[in-house]
Parts: C-alpha cells; structure tokens; sequence
C-alpha cells in the first residue's frame, strides 16, 4: 500500500512515533506506516558545532525509502543544524521524496525544564506536518496559527495548530498524489 512513511533514526519514544503517525495522517488524509528504526546518526556528528548536519542525515533516511512510499519523515533526538543556521527543527526537499525532524528542542529539558511527554509529543506532531507539507511543495504560510507557518523558536511551534489552515489545505488538495485505487492496480498475470 502506498503510504507516507515513518521512521526513527535511534531510539525514539513510541509513543511520540505513534502520534507523529496519527498526526500527519489526520493533517493529509492518506495512510501512514512506520519503518523499521535505523541508526542513531552519529556519523553527522560535527564536533565543532557539537550538533548534527541534517543534509548528511537527510541523505542518509534517503538510502533507506522503502518500497510503495508516499513521502519519508525520519525522526531524531539530535539536534540538527544547516551550515547557515545555528540549528534546525527539521529539513525537508520542497516537491521530494523526504523529510526529517529533531525532538532536542521540541523537549523542555533542552530549556532547562521539567519533561513534558504530551507537549513533545504535540510539537512533534506540528513540526512533521510540517516537514512533510514542504515535501509536497508547501511553503511557508502567512497565517501563524498554520503548521506551514515559519518556526524560528519553540515558542512558534507553541503557538500552532496541528491542523493545516484552509489555504494550506486547500493547495495540498490540488496536489496530492493519486493512489491506487482497485481499478487502476495491477493485474497479477494467470
């Protein structure tokens, strides 16, 4: 069945996979399935930054798309960056197969905080429909409340919705991919 896929990259909580899941699936209305977990991505280590190169580890989840995939998300406990940023929530390829996203500051203890398991897990949920948004050539939107709206601090993700907005959904629409429906799959051979 074609599906977006998830997957994490390490070990991650199932209950935040889990929610991811149900997240994105609510978000774009096609089906979702995890992926077997695959290594931590220690080898992005950046010692100088002392965080992880989110293109290395985006090309790495790239090696692994398993077969009938929708779209990929990995997720990671790592704290991502990009060459031109101090730090990244996620990365994503704008009209491409895959996407990843960081829970370091998705969780209160990388503020100092106590834990917060359900609000990890609703960050978590907005930054993947998120991610995944921009694999299907959605930009960033005007409208703050939106998951496509620009997050430049967990405060942003805060002030989300898990819910794409109208427009947003509305542009998804017009470009979601067809699936397979039983008339158009194929015929085994007899």
């Amino acid at each position: 069945m074609n599906a977006i896929v998830v997957g994490a990259l390490g070990s991650i909580d199932d209950a935040v996979l889990t929610a991811i899941m149900e997240g994105v699936e609510r978000a774009f209305r096609l089906p979702v399935r995890p992926m077997p977990a695959l290594q931590d991505p220690a080898f992005a280590y950046d010692a100088q930054r002392g965080q992880y190169s989110s293109v290395l580890v985006l090309r790495h989840l790239l090696e692994h798309v398993p077969d009938s995939t929708i779209r990929l998300l990995g997720v990671t406990d790592r704290d991502l960056f990009i060459p031109m940023l101090s730090f990244v929530l996620g990365q994503a390829q704008l009209n491409g197969p895959g996407a990843v996203i960081s829970l370091a500051r998705l969780r209160q203890e990388f503020y100092g905080f106590a834990p917060d398991a359900a609000l990890v897990r609703l960050r978590a949920v907005k930054e993947a429909v998120h991610e995944i948004g921009h694999t299907f050539g959605l930009t960033h939107c005007s409208d703050s409340a939106c998951p496509m709206s620009l997050s430049n601090t967990v405060r942003h993700v805060d002030a989300k919705r898990p819910e794409l907005c109208v427009s947003c959904a509305s542009l998804f629409d017009e470009r979601k991919p067809p699936l397979p429906t039983m008339n158009n799959l194929p015929r085994a051979a007899g």
